[in-house]
């Protein structure tokens, strides 16, 4: 009898380290806590990383990347894993010391990008950053509401459009509007040009009817504005829901902004970011971005198995030459100060 009490305890005890090592294996392999724009990445592409992982993602977003600067540089250092920073803010973070380097036999899918969108001026070696999407804004209008269109970015500072257009709340992007309809370089320094940018956006403001950068698709579709400056998937996904909505590339040419990923410096997860980055450079992770998502994707791999939908609309693919006339923006240095000077009247006029 006490013989068979030990086998039998012998039997619980294995039962119980078993089912101890089936949990540990069901354990988290870690966590990535990631920061990035709004609307810009799909719920299902977390889930899959983490179902194949087994790394929780924490997720949070923000509307700028001065937004994200300032939190990134207000909190405690290595709070965030990965950002997607824009090509003037990769300059700014990686000039100061604020990212870290990439292993780059972590990311063994980086072949996967187009090359022209590689070794660009913000980051020549790749050392720091790594091509995410292609965030141009473009313009956008209600056809039945304006039949007879519109071509250019001077076009909407007209009075008749007053409190008719929704904007993005980012301030890179909206002075650029007016530096490039006067025929200014959206990088502009000088204070003598950076007045007549200046007086140029004001006269601007009363035909805002809304600041939206998260979501600006949403007014276009409700009708609740005529004329839209937005993100380009957004102009794609306005389309989808009403094809009254047309994209217009202005003749002056487009503001550019190149996404990227990047590490913070100090990130406590720095592998499971590099893994995540190399995840979504799967071209059938990048489509699921893409069908979601609808930006300008740089993962020539991806192209073959994006559906039709996407090929075929014109807001999600610029025409010949219009990447290439449009203007990058550049870190300001010294000078950002300027430009959160004028924003923050702008806005508060």
């Amino acid at each position: 009898m006490i013989k068979m009490k030990k086998i039998l305890m012998i039997v619980a005890l294995s039962m119980v380290l078993i089912s101890t090592g089936c949990n540990k294996s069901k354990e988290s392999a870690g966590e990535l806590n990631f920061f990035n724009w709004t609307e810009y990445l799909p719920q299902s592409v977390l889930d899959a990383f983490e179902e194949e992982y087994n790394i929780k993602v924490n997720y949070s977003m923000y509307s700028s990347n001065e937004e994200m600067l300032a939190k990134i540089n207000s909190g405690e250092k290595g709070m965030y894993d990965l950002i997607v920073p824009s090509d003037y803010m990769v300059d700014t973070m990686r000039r100061a010391g604020e990212l870290e380097k990439l292993d780059m036999s972590k990311i063994t899918n980086f072949g996967n990008i187009d090359p022209q969108f590689t070794k660009m001026y913000f980051d020549p070696n790749n050392e720091y950053s790594v091509p995410f999407m292609i965030s141009d804004a473009l313009l956008c209008y209600n056809s039945e509401k304006i039949p007879g269109g519109i071509t250019t970015f001077g076009e909407i500072f007209d009075p008749k459009y007053k409190n008719q257009i929704v904007v993005l709340d980012d301030q890179r992007m909206v002075m650029a509007v007016a530096a490039i309809t006067l025929g200014m370089s959206v990088n502009e320094t000088d204070p003598v040009k950076l007045e007549a940018i200046k007086n140029k956006l004001f006269s601007l403001k009363d035909n805002i009817k809304v600041f939206d950068s998260d979501s600006p698709k949403s007014q276009m579709i409700s009708g609740e504005t005529t004329i839209g400056y937005v993100w380009c998937a957004e102009a794609a996904l306005a389309m989808q829901e009403n094809p009254k909505i047309l994209p217009v590339y202005p003749k002056e040419g487009l503001p550019l902004l190149f996404d990227n990923f990047a590490i913070p410096a100090g990130a406590k997860n720095k592998e499971n970011a590099m893994l995540f980055i190399n995840f979504v450079l799967r071209p059938e992770i990048s489509k699921m971005v893409s069908e979601e998502y609808p930006y300008v994707n740089p993962n020539k791999a991806a192209y073959p198995v994006l559906p039709d939908s996407y090929k075929n609309n014109p807001a999600s693919n610029p025409p010949a030459g219009a990447l290439e006339n449009g203007q990058l923006l550049r870190n300001l240095e010294e000078n950002a100060q300027l430009y959160d000077d004028i924003w923050t009247e702008f806005k508060n006029r």
